[in-house]
């Protein structure tokens, strides 16, 4: 693990406040593509730098898919493991591609390309722009809507994933599984007391045994249309019982014990944007090997039986 500080690679873990809970670092870069801005949309301007192990990384990569961008955003995706140079830009595992943008060996190169005296946490995903050489935009939740929205005229697939008459009801949804769900996640798996864990496995819980009823009556998370809400939380659904269940201790439930959730998931994984972009090798090998502080000996757990191409009964 580690960290920029001024522009120099620092070992450094993660934070966590005086009561043992896990405290994740806000994105650095937060520009945005636009007419008005000093990135427009232009296609073959910009390359995505992702980790198939990351969900805030495949949200991005499932949207582009979606809106049918791969012509005009090229990516480059990481080795899945994360040492104590965070990120590398290897090809020397199945799916990782290295730098051909930059020939950068580590992703914190890519960061300290764009501003030498970074600090920062070196994340996925981020965004370059070819033409100024620098990062645009490293927060999952603006490249989403940027995606969706700001990029659409280069998009070959019309689709609308926050549409304006219930775009307010989106981010509300977006909003509201973040911190329980998305990071509660990682609050549980990082948490260093009890006291943080359970407050995090709490709040984890409740979340799901809540989206689990509102999926018994409705189709997605904001009725009967697939949303962005549902890209952000699907990212989360597919690894937890791959990953979460074991590596963070989200060991109360699991979501094939919930049959809405589980029928939703299935759903989701069969359409092409979302099961195309699930690499559970890469997934699996990251949190299992790259977490010594959680998994010393680097033990990969063995995948549990999801039936992820059964019948999902969504319809």
């Amino acid at each position: 693990m580690g960290l920029l500080i001024e522009g120099q690679w620092v070992d450094q873990a993660y934070q966590r406040d005086e009561a043992g809970r896990f405290q994740r670092q806000r994105s650095t870069f937060r520009n945005w593509i636009g007419h008005d801005s000093e990135f427009p949309p232009e296609p073959g301007r910009y390359h995505l730098y992702v980790s198939y192990a990351c969900p805030w990384a495949q949200r991005i990569l499932i949207a582009r898919h979606l809106k049918g961008l791969e012509d005009a955003i090229t990516v480059s995706v990481v080795h899945p493991l994360m040492l104590d140079n965070g990120w590398e830009l290897s090809d020397d595992f199945p799916g990782a591609t290295g730098d051909p943008i930059l020939g950068a060996k580590y992703l914190y190169q890519v960061y300290t390309q764009a501003d030498p005296t970074a600090t920062t946490r070196v994340t996925v995903p981020a965004l370059w722009d070819k033409e100024q050489q620098t990062l645009v935009n490293n927060e999952s939740r603006d490249l989403l809507r940027m995606f969706d929205h700001n990029l659409a005229e280069l998009a070959t697939r019309n689709i609308d994933l926050a549409p304006a008459e219930i775009r307010e009801q989106v981010d509300t949804t977006i909003d509201a599984i973040y911190e329980p769900i998305n990071n509660g996640v990682y609050r549980c798996g990082f948490a260093a007391t009890q006291q943080a864990y359970e407050e995090a496995a709490e709040q984890l819980y409740a979340a799901l045994d809540y989206w689990e009823e509102v999926l018994g009556r409705q189709r997605y998370l904001c009725g009967e249309q697939l949303t962005e809400a549902d890209i952000c939380l699907y990212t989360t659904l597919i690894r937890f019982d791959a990953v979460y269940a074991v590596h963070f201790k989200c060991s109360q439930r699991q979501i094939r014990e919930y049959p809405n959730l589980m029928g939703y998931l299935r759903e989701l994984y069969q359409m092409p944007a979302f099961g195309s972009t699930t690499n559970f090798e890469h997934i699996r090998h990251h949190y299992f090997r790259s977490h010594g502080f959680l998994n010393p000996n680097g033990i990969i757990a063995r995948m549990p039986e999801l039936g992820l191409d059964k019948y999902h009964g969504r319809e």
